[in-house]
């Protein structure tokens, strides 16, 4: 059931489309996004040793230890968590506009309007860079579910809770399927600029409806955190935050660690009743690990916050300026991998983690830079001045 919106006389416009400045951002959101983005990094380079090295082969020990490392602390683990984040943050701007004396209406209109262009955004970047763009599902989410932010706690909890075996049962059937046909469930990528570029969009077709039915609890998670403040004020919270932690991390590696054995090929026996199960019990279990990661987080954050160092300042930065170096990850593996760039041909999983932490270490140090010099990031402040373009 909705609440009634709050009332009172709206500021001045510039400042609900002014960005919050640095030094009264909350740490724990921009830090954990500086981090998760060397879990999408781990994520996306296992993928193209898959589509373009020529399937999920394990030769080595150091292999085998990536691919089960990368199933049970990486697949749906850090998604989840981005996610949470994004329905935070959302839930934020409503917060923020509401105790300015916004009206719902010119809230939910301000808030669809974000959600349209990053559908625009999201679609662009897969049609040119990346097919597992998740813009769009955020912005798909944001307009299905944007009146989510006016429930209550227990109907949020509630609809989270009746979502959550729509997803699991969804990528038990995926999982399943991969182990009847012995196929990632992925086309493979062909050479050449047109042929990739189809792929891309015929492969985003299918994540879409994907991502967005796993993105759901996440989301109405975040919504119900930043309702409570969990991040801003982590000192209020240690309770939760250490279960959550040192309960949903563990729960997370033991629920990824059967489908992490037979992406390793270290068990051989599975039936598809095996696939089913694996992988229904790994995406429940990404849920907790996600969760788990942003709790984790936030405790060290609430140890951070009053003295902070270089590290932390430049993983930070990167959380500030996190879709600008999304996109940037792409760009890298555009040139890295496709067949009219460099065109890697990376079979080893080993291989692949080190060149993702090459490339995420390689982002940090740009963000720091671009920090010190108080440069946003460009996709931030393009988004958001196309979002508040007529809401000045």
């Amino acid at each position: 059931m909705p609440l009634p919106p709050p009332t009172g006389s709206a500021r001045a416009a510039d400042t609900a489309a002014s960005p919050v400045p640095t030094g009264r951002r909350i740490l724990a959101p921009d830090l954990a996004r500086g981090i998760m983005l060397l879990v999408i990094a781990l994520a996306h380079t296992h993928l193209f040793t898959v589509l373009i090295g020529g399937g999920e082969t394990v030769p080595t020990v150091a292999d085998r230890i990536a691919t089960a490392g990368t199933v049970m602390f990486v697949d749906f683990r850090g998604y989840p968590m981005f996610a949470a984040l994004f329905g935070y943050g959302l839930a934020q701007i409503h917060r923020r506009r509401t105790e300015q004396g916004r009206e719902w209406p010119w809230v939910r209109a301000l808030l669809r309007r974000r959600a349209r262009w990053l559908i625009v955004f999201g679609a662009v970047h897969a049609t040119l860079l990346f097919f597992g763009d998740i813009l769009a599902v955020y912005g798909l989410v944001a307009l299905v579910f944007a009146g989510a932010l006016r429930f209550r706690d227990r109907t949020l909890t509630i609809l989270a809770v009746a979502w959550l075996p729509l997803a699991a049962a969804l990528q038990a059937l995926i999982a399943a399927d991969q182990a009847v046909t012995g196929q990632s469930g992925l086309p493979p990528v062909p050479d050449g600029f047109l042929n990739e570029l189809l792929t891309r969009l015929l492969t985003y077709s299918f994540i879409v409806p994907v991502m967005f039915v796993n993105t759901v609890v996440p989301f109405l998670v975040g919504i119900l955190a930043a309702r409570h403040r969990v991040l801003e004020e982590p000192h209020r919270h240690l309770r939760l935050l250490r279960a959550t932690a040192f309960v949903g991390i563990p729960l997370g590696a033991l629920g990824g660690l059967p489908l992490a054995l037979v992406k390793a090929g270290l068990w051989d026996g599975h039936t598809t009743l095996d696939a089913l199960a694996a992988g229904g019990l790994h995406q429940v279990s990404g849920y907790a690990c996600g969760f788990g990661y942003a709790a984790l987080i936030a405790l060290f954050s609430a140890r951070l916050s009053e003295r902070q160092g270089p590290v932390t300042g430049a993983l930070a930065a990167l959380g500030q300026r996190s879709l600008t170096f999304y996109l940037a990850q792409s760009v890298a593996w555009t040139v890295l991998f496709a067949s009219y760039a460099l065109h890697l041909q990376v079979t080893s999983p080993a291989v692949a983690v080190g060149i993702a932490v090459a490339v995420w270490l390689a982002t940090v140090v740009l963000a720091d830079l671009m920090h010190r010099r108080n440069a946003r990031g460009p996709a931030e402040a393009a988004l958001r001045g196309l979002t508040y373009g007529p809401f000045r």
